[in-house]
């Protein structure tokens, strides 16, 4: 560290002056100062890195230099010198902060070997704050979109749980960014240097899913020539990320109980048990509860994972966010497709809100990038957008009504899930052709003013 900056801080002039000569020859700044007072002023006023502090002077006392210096610079590395006498005195220092200390008289070897450990420890320091802030940059709040006060609810739970270990549950629909979500909960973790693993519960079979949590041993079954891990163990003391954890059959909801209980668990095929200390965040989109009285998901290991939930809303709950959001994945693909396109045309944001988004803030992002890559304008209208909306797809009855009340709820159910979204885009399209005027509109699509009117209502639509 060429650049260091090193005060010597000594009232005997012969040290601090040959301190400095010897630093100075190693390329590094230093200014020597022989009042304790006046060096303490200078440390609190000045960017130094490093301070080479006496343990005695006349007026005041070097550990309390030390302790007032880490109070307000805790950044500053401070080396203590001290005689044979004032041994005991070094340790004290030590524990107030202080990196090392060095005995008077001491050899130039020694002064240069502890100021290079020291400013190597100031750069290690400083560069693994910076990976930190890099990565607490990245899942900051600001690339969570949202305003309403749902969302800055879940901010301020995320704020309290993180510097826990709580096991945290996330409950919420496709597409709402619960892994996002869980990386924010990560990286303001004092797990945060270690490792961030997520797994797709509803990925793999029961067999491979047990595999990739626990591991195996080599010959464990057909296929497995060498041993694996699993993500349990590879997550040592970081924080593992179960998603869809509704999807893991009864058999493995057993052993992952078992892992949050006592951490400790077993590869397949082994007889050898191993510990984890991974913090666990789940998520799911499922109703747990009801898959518990349905005997399809242990009620001992929903508690077990239920100590802290947070409910993520769906975008439709949201629709003030949605503005923000589409801008946000405009400018994103904007910028890989090295386009220039400002925003949405009035009616085209107006129908992004009213939208219901039934695959939330990950289909809004793929109907923004779709937009993107068609449109060769500046700006986004209306027509394009209902061109490349996703409508959600008539859904199959899976079970026969076997009443008449059952056929009439089923057929309310089938046209609020089906038909709402068409109906509001019909609306949407109707006013847009009439530059927003209600009565051509409803004129233009053969209805009379005022049940136009009641239907834009019913879909909370408004000129």
């Amino acid at each position: 560290m060429i650049e260091s900056r090193i005060l010597v801080v000594d009232d005997e002039p012969a040290i601090a002056s040959g301190c400095k000569m010897i630093l100075s020859e190693q390329g590094y700044r230093v200014e020597i100062e022989i009042s304790g007072r006046e060096g303490l002023k200078k440390l609190l006023s000045s960017p130094f890195d490093l301070v080479l502090l006496d343990i005695q002077f006349p007026h005041i006392n070097g550990i309390d230099i030390l302790k007032e210096v880490k109070k307000q610079r805790p950044d500053l590395a401070v080396i203590i010198m001290t005689g044979n006498g004032t041994v005991n005195n070094a340790v004290d220092a030590m524990k107030s902060g202080a990196f090392d200390f060095i005995t008077k008289p001491f050899s130039e070897e020694q002064l240069v070997c502890s100021v290079t450990k020291a400013l190597e420890s100031i750069k290690l320091v400083k560069e693994n704050n910076s990976l930190k802030k890099q990565l607490y940059d990245k899942f900051d709040f600001s690339n969570i979109i949202g305003e309403t006060s749902e969302i800055k609810k879940i901010f301020e739970k995320i704020e309290r749980v993180s510097p826990m270990d709580s096991t945290v549950l996330l409950d919420g629909e496709s597409g709402t960014g619960k892994e996002l979500f869980a990386k924010a909960i990560h990286v303001r973790s004092t797990r945060a240097s270690c490792r961030f693993l997520a797994v797709d519960c509803s990925t793999f079979s029961s067999t491979v899913m047990e595999s990739e949590l626990f591991g195996h041993v080599k010959g464990a079954f057909t296929g497995a020539e060498t041993a694996h891990e699993g993500i349990f163990g590879a997550a040592c003391d970081g924080t593992l990320f179960l998603d869809e954890v509704g999807n893991l059959d009864l058999d493995i909801q057993g052993k992952l109980l078992r892992v949050l209980e006592t951490g400790e668990y077993k590869p397949v095929g082994s007889n050898q048990i191993k510990k984890s200390q991974a913090r666990v965040v789940a998520a799911t989109n499922k109703n747990l509860v009801q898959m518990i009285k349905e005997g399809t998901f242990r009620e001992d290991l929903f508690y077990r994972l239920n100590v802290f939930p947070i409910k993520i809303p769906p975008l439709r709950e949201r629709r003030d966010d949605v503005p923000k959001i589409a801008y946000h994945f405009l400018r994103l693909f904007c910028r890989k497709a090295h386009k220039k396109i400002h925003g949405f045309s009035d009616d085209a944001l107006s129908a992004l809100v009213n939208f219901d988004w039934p695959g939330n803030v990950r289909q809004l992002k793929n109907v923004v990038e779709r937009l993107v890559i068609m449109c060769d304008k500046e700006q986004l209208d209306h027509r394009e957008l209902m061109d490349n909306l996703e409508i959600k797809p008539v859904a199959l009855v899976r079970d026969i009504p076997l009443t008449l009340e059952e056929l009439k709820r089923a057929r309310k159910d089938f046209l609020e899930d089906s038909f709402r979204p068409v109906e509001r885009l019909f609306l949407l399209r109707a006013l847009d052709d009439a530059k927003g005027n209600i009565t051509q509109a409803a004129k233009a699509v053969g209805m009379q003013r005022s049940n136009f009117s009641a239907m834009m209502k019913k879909n909370d639509i408004h000129a």
